[in-house]
């Protein structure tokens, strides 16, 4: 009998940019082939940019990436194309990208398919009892050699969204909001916050794939802003915050690769 079903793919090929959800995936040992492949950078500061400081950059759920075409193991990744906020696109081949993302943006922005050698990124904390700071920005280091921000794959339960749907049902809870890179539904759909318990322990997906979970995923600003039809709201971070230590998912590295499906089952093991 299996632990649950894979019911999501996600993958998000312009860091802090909406992303686009795939039936099939190859997990390499660094995460989702072609997840966080690129980045813009701030020609300012020569700091990521990030969603983390919406004070900074308040429109980058606006922007939505997608491969132009699928990406394959042992090739070059192909160009992302870049939705803007009006609806115009262009492409990561593009001359005038920089240009035309800087213009977008309001801010001088560059194109880093490299990631820089002390990668870093500010993050907003809005004033928030139940967290760590309020109304401030920090300056944070990121994993040397990615765009992430802790881990390369994040996973999240429909357990823990129906948890936090009842914990709060004026807000508005859904996967889309937390940017995960897999979403399960475990055989028990209405246990709570599932996925905490799994910290430590392995789970086998599919016929190949194994993940080994290693961290609780704490949250950030990020899950309270608009986001297509989601509207902003404090609410969302403030209840994972008073009811499960600020945590909304996990975090997993990659101890055996290989490829994953929408619908493949799931294991611990």
């Amino acid at each position: 009998m299996p632990d649950g079903q894979v019911v999501s793919l996600l993958r998000y090929p312009v860091k802090s940019m909406m992303g686009e959800e795939v039936n099939r995936v190859e997990l390499t040992p660094t995460g989702l082939f072609g997840d966080r492949s690129r980045a813009l950078i701030d020609a300012e500061t020569g700091k990521v940019v990030s969603a983390k400081n919406p004070k900074k950059w308040p429109g980058m759920f606006d922007f939505r990436a997608s491969y132009t075409t699928p990406p394959e193991l042992g090739a070059p990744l192909p160009p992302v194309r870049v939705t803007l906020p009006d609806g115009r696109s262009i492409t990561t081949e593009a001359v005038t990208f920089s240009e035309t993302l800087s213009a977008a943006l309001g801010r001088r922005v560059g194109l880093a398919e490299t990631v820089p050698q002390e990668p870093r990124l500010e993050e907003y904390w809005p004033d928030l009892t139940e967290l760590t700071y309020q109304e401030t920005v920090t300056d944070e280091a990121m994993p040397a050699g990615t765009f992430f921000d802790l881990a390369t794959v994040h996973l999240l339960t429909t357990a823990t969204i129906n948890q936090l749907r009842e914990l709060c049902p004026s807000s508005r809870f859904e996967p889309r909001r937390f940017r995960p890179n897999l979403v399960i539904r475990p055989e028990d759909d209405d246990i709570g916050f599932v996925e905490g318990k799994w910290v430590g322990q392995r789970l086998a997906i599919g016929d190949e794939v194994v993940l080994t979970i290693t961290d609780h995923c704490p949250r950030c600003v990020m899950t309270t802003l608009a986001q297509g039809d989601l509207p902003q709201d404090r609410d969302v971070l403030r209840t994972a915050a008073r009811h499960n230590a600020v945590h909304v998912g996990v975090y997993a590295e990659v101890s055996r690769p290989g490829p994953i499906r929408r619908g493949d089952r799931v294991l611990l093991c």
